[in-house]
């Protein structure tokens, strides 16, 4: 499972709408500050869309991975980027993503060590 995680990362830093398409279901809810919690597939990739769109570059790393039991992870990673006019971006996050059985994501929700960058 935690291969899940990573191969998700990877697919996550395509930046690659088709990529993350094999993640997500109708059923699928993530919260990703500053958006609100969305659920749905088209919806979750919309957002997607627009994460991608303020950034020249963007790309993450994963450093820790926890497994909370039950399909359940907690993860640490870094990003880093550029913002389109707001210049170089840098950000710890810690992630709850749960699984489904056959490896959907279920529920995905960040928490950002700084939230300035979003203001």
């Amino acid at each position: 499972m935690l291969c899940r995680i990573n191969d998700f990362m990877k697919d996550l830093n395509s930046l690659n709408i088709e990529h993350l398409e094999k993640w997500f279901t109708d059923e699928s809810t993530i919260w990703i500050p500053p958006s609100k919690e969305i659920s749905g597939k088209n919806r979750i990739l919309a957002l997607f869309r627009a994460i991608f769109r303020r950034y020249e570059s963007i790309e993450w790393q994963v450093f820790e991975i926890f497994p909370l039991g039950n399909q359940k992870y907690f993860y640490q990673t870094a990003s880093y980027g550029t913002m389109i006019n707001k210049g170089i971006y840098e950000n710890n996050i810690c992630t709850v993503v749960h699984f489904s059985e056959d490896g959907k994501i279920i529920y995905l929700s960040d928490y950002f060590k700084d939230t300035k960058a979003f203001n």
